[in-house]
C-alpha cells in the first residue's frame, strides 16, 4: 500500500508542476490511454518500487525503497537542449532530501536527479530523469 502512496505523492508534485508551466506539459501516466500530438513535448512518469524490507525483529517496521523516473519526450530533430532544460527543472522539483508527506507517512528523495543518455527514434528524442527514494514506517 505505501508504494502506492509514494507514487501518488511524486505524481501529484509532477502534475502540479506540469500544469503550472507555460506552456503546460501533458503527462503520459501509467495505464492511461495517451495519444501524443505531432511534435508535442510531454513527460512520462514511472514509480519503480524495490523490495520492501523490515529492520526490526518484531516486524513492526517497513522500509520502502525504489526509483521514481520522469521520461522527457521531445520531438525528433530538436536536439537535446529542450530535454536537458526539462531535466534541470525536474531536479529543482525533486531536490535531494525533499520530504513529502501524507499524514504521518513520509518519503524522502535519497539521491540527486540523474539524466540518462538520450534515446532517439524516428519521431522522438527521450531522456529519463530519475532518483532513488526511501520511506520508513514504525
Amino acid at each position: 500500500m505505501s508504494h502506492t502512496i509514494i507514487r501518488q505523492l511524486f505524481e501529484r508534485r509532477l502534475s502540479d508542476w506540469a500544469t503550472a508551466r507555460k506552456p503546460p506539459l501533458r503527462i503520459d501516466s501509467e495505464g492511461v490511454v495517451f495519444e501524443p500530438e505531432d511534435d508535442e513535448t510531454y513527460v512520462k512518469a514511472f514509480a519503480i518500487p524495490a523490495s520492501t524490507g523490515s529492520n526490526t525483529l518484531g516486524g513492526d517496521h517497513r522500509v520502502y525503497t525504489g526509483v521514481f523516473q520522469v521520461s522527457i519526450v521531445t520531438p525528433s530533430g530538436s536536439g537535446p537542449g529542450m530535454a536537458e532544460d526539462l531535466v534541470d527543472e525536474i531536479a529543482e522539483l525533486y531536490p535531494l532530501y525533499l520530504r513529502l508527506n501524507r499524514g504521518d507517512f513520509e518519503v524522502i528523495v535519497l539521491t540527486p536527479v540523474e539524466p540518462s543518455p538520450g534515446i532517439p527514434d524516428n519521431t522522438t528524442y527521450t531522456v529519463a530523469a530519475s532518483f532513488q527514494y526511501r520511506a520508513d514506517t514504525n
